[in-house]
């Protein structure tokens, strides 16, 4: 816990840097403050918030979002039920085991303080394994990493809970090696670890860390074989495969086959049902204007609307969805009848 509130603290040290100010006009006027906790600077997250919140800044009267990163998006999950955000970054796979009370949240008890809703899923996140190129015909499959030093992601990260769930159906038995994300490059070069986990938002862009480490040395991304993605088909995980083109460096492979999972901004209850059904128009109006800025929000641009019922989709029962949502949805003819007890209060 001591060093969960070290790590917490030292991400909101980041708070000048990170900051999107708003228009002079917003300024003056009375405003209400958005303090929007997202993951670490260097992560795909972090990028895509600031995108999002410098957009709304601009689009939105009444609201100035600040940007604040914290150790992971698992830190974002619990400052917000604190009450230290007004806004997190969470995922289907978090929500899962926030339900069950388990891996990264078993202590957690959400009803203990700020009511966690969804209310924008903004991407997916494709989550798979990068080993050194020079390794490829050493290891060939997910199993052959079994007893070897493996970073999947910084322990909070949401990644790394859906990387270390699929692994785990497939009985991968390797020991979890934590490393800055700066270092994942030169770990891997120097032998450190034999594998780190790469990833790409919206089946188009690697993170900022990933392809920096893709350009300290030649990594190779491994493929699970197509009997573990049978097995992992079989327990409810789903692949997706991504052209190798969207790492913008050789690979080794045609196609990467990597793990989605969920990803959303979400604000809570004290953000009105009308406030959060402005902000998804405006979003919706200006879905093209981010992809721009940020490829990763290709999926959005795409169909927005399928975006939202997917995530609702992926996501257990118990965790409500904000009235601005399902509003957003009845209004386009999306929202699916077996959702109405769903809806916070």
């Amino acid at each position: 816990m001591l060093r969960h509130l070290i790590c917490l603290s030292a991400g909101v040290a980041f708070f000048a840097a990170a900051t999107v100010v708003g228009t002079p006009a917003a300024e003056a006027q009375d405003v209400k403050q958005i303090r929007w906790a997202t993951s670490s600077v260097g992560s795909s997250g972090h990028r895509a918030l600031v995108a999002l919140a410098t957009l709304l800044n601009r689009e939105m009267e009444g609201y100035e979002i600040t940007v604040l990163p914290t150790p992971g998006a698992a830190a974002s999950v619990r400052g917000f039920s604190a009450g230290q955000f007004d806004g997190y970054y969470g995922a289907d796979v978090a929500y899962h085991e926030i339900a069950n009370r388990e891996g990264r949240y078993r202590d957690f008890d959400p009803q203990a303080g700020k009511q966690l809703v969804q209310s924008f899923w903004s991407f997916t996140l494709e989550i798979g394994l990068g080993i050194a190129a020079a390794d490829r015909e050493q290891f060939t499959q997910w199993r052959d990493l079994k007893g070897e030093q493996v970073f999947t992601g910084p322990a909070p990260w949401d990644t790394r809970a859906a990387l270390e769930r699929a692994m785990a159906t497939l009985n991968v038995g390797h020991e979890y090696i934590e490393l800055d994300t700066g270092l994942a490059g030169s770990g891997l070069q120097e032998g450190q670890i034999e594998a780190f986990s790469v990833y790409t938002t919206g089946e188009s862009t690697p993170a900022p860390w990933v392809t920096e480490a893709m350009l300290t040395t030649e990594v190779a991304v491994l493929n699970p074989s197509e009997e573990e993605v049978a097995e992992l088909d079989n327990a409810g995980i789903e692949v997706v495969r991504v052209p190798a083109s969207a790492f913008e460096s050789d690979v080794g492979v045609e196609e990467a086959v990597l793990v989605p999972l969920f990803y959303g901004f979400h604000l809570g209850l004290d953000v009105p049902e009308d406030d959060v059904y402005q902000m998804l128009t405006i979003i919706e109006e200006k879905a093209g204007e981010l992809a721009e800025v940020d490829s990763g929000y290709r999926q959005l641009a795409d169909d927005m609307i399928e975006l939202q019922r997917r995530g609702i989709q992926a996501s257990p029962e118990v965790i409500e969805i904000h009235p601005g949502l399902a509003r957003f949805l009845r209004e386009r003819d999306a929202w699916d009848d077996a959702w109405d007890d769903r809806v916070a209060g």
